[in-house]
């Protein structure tokens, strides 16, 4: 994995990551010098539908936030604090969280499961920092990829640590264009701002490419269907050879399930195909299965590095996978601001965070200071059997998503479609 770091440096990190170190390295005097305190407020779904891969989300973000900020006994250094707050995926109880972390003195809030949310308290943090100047809120991103949220409703006071929709449909059509065999495509997504977002994306970027035909284009309302069936049998009904689904959670393993059932060869694009219980359905039978399924996103199951330990460790604590690899490059960003700004206040971190580059979990990485993207890798992986070159299976299925295709950050840095400036006036 290319990075710059020593080996000391990396095995120091992996020690942190271990929880068996201290937090970082003393890189300033105030480090030595006072106890200094990194709050932060995680608001996204703990119940309802979507409260498993929300639960998973803060087991992901306390176990880096311990790993990278654990204090030893009677050492002085920093000190990471986050609060779980439940918004049941919807925007009203969202901005309700948000009123009451704020009333507790966070200001730096994480977020990740739904664009609708994202964008609900991006503006509401716009509105309460045009009256607090002095005392910003921030909000990172790990995981809603509308673009919109980079672009015509940016904000200077919103980081998205992953790639966006429009950054992986592109990686995910030049993969198609590349393959010979899948020319027409069938595109089945939830119908709120994300299904929405990648369906009219799939069906810009596939048009422009030589071959390729959409032959079906579903919505549907998320986790509300008990069966894929019928979706299933128009989608063999369509002739298609390839199948384009941004699903996660229980939906996405109803149509996993769905797909089992009939005897139909189909290629099948996910974004979220690794997260929890996924990959248990896909093992389910995959003897029998004729299904060859990808993933498309900012990470495989297999990096080199630290990970291996790392993930093995996770999963012995909690028995999942550690899948959000946004949440290293999200702490990373945020305590490589730290250091250096000299403080954990949000106003002192701001001007740092601004255009930096770090390293992420897969190499350096920057945030790009026009639109506030985090500009990174995308991989094209697909379900198969571990090997010696990826061992690391997927929820002990014996399976993983090894990576097939990289598109390096310089590939998938489109340009900024953002102006701050205004949005801050």
């Amino acid at each position: 994995m290319p990075n710059a770091w020593s080996r000391r440096q990396w095995l120091s990190y992996l020690a942190g990551l271990g929880m068996a170190a201290r937090a970082l390295p003393a890189q300033a005097a105030w480090w030595n010098d006072q106890r200094q305190r990194l709050k932060l407020a995680f608001i996204d779904p703990l119940t309802g539908p979507a409260g498993d891969i929300g639960r998973h989300c803060l087991h992901s973000w306390q176990y880096i936030a311990e790993g990278l900020g654990r204090v030893e006994p009677h050492a002085s250094a920093l000190r990471i604090d986050l609060a779980p707050f439940d918004n049941s995926a919807s925007p009203r109880e969202s901005l309700k969280a948000l009123k009451v972390a704020i009333d507790q003195g966070f200001r730096i809030i994480l977020q990740g499961n739904g664009s609708g949310v994202t964008a609900a308290l991006a503006a509401a943090i716009d509105r309460h920092n045009l009256r607090n100047p002095a005392d910003p809120v921030i909000l990172i991103n790990y995981a809603s990829m509308d673009p919109a949220l980079t672009r015509g409703q940016c904000s200077p006071w919103h980081y998205r640590v992953d790639a966006d929709t429009a950054m992986k449909v592109q990686a995910l059509s030049r993969y198609l264009e590349e393959d010979t065999v899948h020319r027409s495509v069938y595109l089945l997504n939830q119908n709120y701002a994300h299904g929405q977002q990648v369906s009219a994306y799939a069906q810009q970027a596939l048009s422009r490419r030589q071959g390729m035909q959409v032959v079906g284009d579903e919505l549907h309302v998320p986790f509300v269907l008990g069966s894929f069936d019928k979706q299933v049998e128009k989608i063999r009904e369509s002739g298609a050879t390839a199948l384009i689904t941004a699903n996660w959670g229980a939906d996405l393993r109803r149509l996993v399930d769905s797909l089992h059932a009939v005897d139909y060869p189909l290629a099948v694009f996910t974004y979220y195909g690794s997260l929890m219980g996924t990959p248990g359905a896909l093992a389910s039978k995959q003897v029998n299965s004729r299904l060859d399924v990808f993933q498309v996103s900012g990470f495989h199951s297999s990096h080199p590095g630290p990970w291996p330990a790392f993930q093995e460790k996770f999963r012995r604590r909690f028995d999942e996978d550690f899948v959000t690899f946004a949440c290293v490059d999200g702490m990373q960003m945020l305590l490589r601001a730290v250091r250096a700004a000299g403080s954990t206040r949000v106003s002192a971190l701001v001007p740092h965070l601004e255009g930096i580059r770090f390293d992420g979990h897969d190499g350096v990485v920057s945030m790009r200071a026009s639109d506030h993207q985090l500009i990174r890798p995308v991989y094209v992986s697909r379900w198969v059997p571990v090997s010696k070159a990826y061992p690391h299976d997927c929820e002990s299925t014996g399976f993983t998503f090894a990576p097939v295709r990289k598109f390096n950050a310089g590939e998938m840095n489109l340009p900024a479609q953002c102006d701050m400036t205004l949005q801050q006036g």
